[in-house]
C-alpha cells in the first residue's frame, strides 16, 4: 500500500488537526480567552471530518486493492488507534455541544491527539482480514467495543479535572474557571455508565462471533479475561455509586483506575501476553 495515499494523508492531517485543538483548549484553559476556545472547537470539528473523510477514503482503498482485500478499516492495531481517537472526537463533540462548556476539551482532546499519534509510529499498511476477522460481527464488535473505551476515556478526563478542583484552595486562580465539582461528577458517572453499556455490547457482541469463529462464546483468552475484568471494575463502580452513594474523589479516582485497565486490555494484552486476539498487535 502506498504510503502517500490519500487516506493516510487526511489522517495525517486529522492528526496534527487534534494537536492544535489540544493546544488551544489548553491555553483557553489557561489564558480564559474565548477566541482560544472557539478555535479549539473548530479545530476539533474540522479534525474529526477530515477523519472521517480518511476512515472512509482508506474503506475505499481497501476494495480498490483487490477482491480479497476489502474491509471496514478496523483490523489491526494502527485503524482500532485512528477509531479510537474518531470515537473520542464524536462523543467529546456531542458532549460539548450539549454542556456548552470547552473547558472539557483541554481534558478530553489530548487523549485523541495521543492515540493519533501512537498510531503515526505504526505500520499503515491496509492488509488482508486474517481469517478469523471474516465475519460480519467485526464492524458490530469493534464499534461497540471503541465507543465504550472513547467514553471511558472521557470519563477519566473528566475524573481528573475533578481531582484539580477538588485542590481548589481559593476563588480565583486557574482552577476557579472549572465546573462545578457536582456537575463534573454527574458528567462522569453518565459518561461511565454510557461506557459502560457499550461494553457490554462489546462483550455479547464478541462472544457470538467467536462462537462462530472458534466454535466457543467463551475460552478465557488474555484480551477476553481482561475485558471481563475492566466490565466489573465499572460495573463496580455504577453498583457503588447507585447503592452506596459513593461520589466524589472515590468516582474521580475509579474513572481513572478504570481507564488503567481499559489501556491494559486494548494495547498491553496485545504486547505482553499471547492469546486468540494476538492478531491485533499487527
Amino acid at each position: 500500500m502506498d504510503h502517500n495515499s490519500l487516506s493516510n494523508l487526511l489522517l495525517n492531517i486529522s492528526l496534527f488537526t487534534y494537536l492544535g485543538s489540544t493546544i488551544l483548549y489548553l491555553a483557553y484553559f489557561i489564558f480564559r480567552s474565548p477566541m482560544l476556545g472557539l478555535g479549539g472547537t473548530i479545530a476539533t470539528i474540522g479534525g474529526f471530518i477530515v477523519q472521517t473523510s480518511g476512515i472512509i477514503r482508506r474503506w475505499v482503498e481497501s476494495y480498490q486493492m483487490g477482491p480479497n482485500m476489502g474491509h471496514a478499516p478496523l483490523s489491526n492495531m494502527y485503524e482500532s488507534l485512528v477509531f479510537f481517537a474518531w470515537s473520542i472526537a464524536l462523543i467529546y463533540i456531542f458532549l460539548e455541544y450539549r454542556s456548552k462548556n470547552r473547558l472539557l476539551g483541554a481534558f478530553v482532546m489530548p487523549f485523541a491527539f495521543l492515540s493519533m499519534a501512537l498510531g503515526s509510529l505504526l505500520n499503515k499498511d491496509i492488509q488482508p482480514l486474517v481469517n478469523a476477522l471474516q465475519s460480519n460481527w467485526l464492524i458490530a464488535h469493534v464499534v461497540t467495543c471503541f465507543l465504550g473505551y472513547a467514553a471511558f476515556a472521557i470519563a477519566c478526563g473528566l475524573g481528573i479535572m475533578y481531582l484539580l478542583k477538588a485542590t481548589q484552595s481559593k476563588e480565583d486562580g486557574l482552577l476557579a474557571a472549572l465546573p462545578p465539582q457536582r456537575w463534573i461528577e454527574d458528567l462522569t458517572h453518565k459518561t461511565i455508565l454510557f461506557g459502560f453499556l457499550l461494553l457490554t455490547a462489546g462483550i455479547i457482541t464478541g462472544a457470538i462471533w467467536a462462537n462462530s469463529a472458534w466454535g466457543t462464546y467463551w475460552s478465557w483468552d488474555p484480551k477476553e479475561t481482561w475485558s471481563l475484568i475492566t466490565w466489573f471494575i465499572y460495573g463496580a463502580t455504577l453498583h457503588a455509586r447507585f447503592t452506596k452513594g459513593w461520589g466524589g474523589k472515590r468516582i474521580a479516582w475509579l474513572a481513572v483506575l478504570g481507564f488503567l485497565s481499559v489501556i491494559f486490555t486494548y494495547y498491553g494484552v496485545n504486547f505482553l501476553l499471547s492469546g486468540l486476539h494476538s492478531y491485533g498487535s499487527n
